[in-house]
């Protein structure tokens, strides 16, 4: 069998966000040789954005022993369908409708591109680069704005029959509870667990306890990282949003470890910030929902990856696992 040399080689990984992108140049090892951001919003239209990251992309590949040594482009994207690599009604991108994204990548950079949604690529980089080195079976849980998610079973990342598993983030938790602000649905995971859940439920409680130090700031300025700060400060009403958001995560990973039985569940974001106030009670309330068989096998583990650079690694993972 022939060996393959990966020493040179380097991938390009593309992360999309509604208001900015990332970019960079990632070798086998998961070492960053070179990125990047860009802004995604002032882009009306699909190609005039592709025109521009290829543009900050060349002299990076250029500096990097050339185009030759790219041995394909990984793209993590809201809405991403990993099968036909479209972006599909991506409600926070100005390209509506469907978007053959990945052909029109490869026609730029004459290389295969792959993509899937965030946390898809965020499950495949800590695989390859992070925590989950080794580890066959586990559930990424991205705590962020928003909360996502990627299963992986028997080393292979979960994409349904039409590339868009893992949605873990609108799995119900609370029937006929909070509202989402975008999808409409009732009692989400993500209605309860993301910054902007915490934030919700922090202006609800800080409404029915007068005394507490939240109410000292405005409307706006409640958010995770206020909450977090009261929290140390050891304002009750502060640790009681975090024992909440906890057990409402809690309750939804049981779920998750009943479903798959993973070896660990994996936390990643900025919410994972505000450490034992959220993780003490998550854990309490994934074993007691636990089926006996199932407790105490699962370990929860935080991202190894830096946050700034795990969606460039991720995004950059999507190559490497297709080779």
């Amino acid at each position: 069998m022939a060996l393959t040399d990966l020493s040179g080689r380097i991938a390009i990984g593309v992360d999309i966000g509604g208001t900015n992108t990332k970019f960079g140049l990632v070798n086998h090892r998961g070492e960053i040789l070179a990125k990047g951001t860009m802004k995604t919003d002032v882009h009306e239209e699909v190609e005039g954005f592709i025109e521009e990251i290829y543009q900050h992309l060349e002299p990076l590949i250029i500096q990097n022993g050339g185009m030759t040594m790219v041995e394909g482009v990984g793209v993590g994207a809201p809405n991403a369908n990993y099968y036909k690599g479209t972006i599909e009604q991506a409600p926070n991108l100005n390209w509506k409708g469907i978007v053959p994204f990945a052909d029109l990548m490869s026609h730029k950079f004459g290389k295969a591109c792959t993509m899937t949604n965030d946390a898809n690529a965020a499950a495949l980089g800590e695989m390859m680069y992070g925590a989950a080195r080794g580890m066959r079976d586990f559930v990424m849980i991205t705590l962020g704005t928003g909360v996502g998610g990627g299963v992986i079973c028997g080393g292979k990342l979960v994409y349904g029959h039409d590339g868009f598993a893992g949605e873990l983030g609108h799995t119900i938790v609370k029937p006929g509870g909070r509202r989402h602000w975008s999808t409409g649905s009732e009692g989400s995971l993500e209605a309860y667990a993301s910054a902007t859940g915490i934030a919700i439920t922090a202006k609800k409680m800080r409404a029915e306890y007068p005394a507490s130090m939240l109410n000292e700031y405005s409307e706006d300025d409640i958010n995770a990282k206020t909450v977090y700060e009261c929290a140390l400060q050891g304002d009750a009403t502060a640790i009681e949003v975090f024992r909440y958001t906890g057990q409402k995560l809690g309750e939804a990973l049981a779920n998750f470890v009943m479903f798959s039985s993973p070896e660990a569940i994996l936390l990643f974001g900025g919410v994972i910030k505000a450490g034992d106030f959220i993780l003490k009670p998550a854990k309490l309330h994934m074993e007691q929902n636990l089926l006996p068989v199932f407790r105490n096998k699962v370990k929860l583990v935080l991202s190894e990856l830096s946050e700034a650079d795990a969606a460039i690694l991720g995004a950059s993972a999507l190559v490497w696992a297709n080779r």
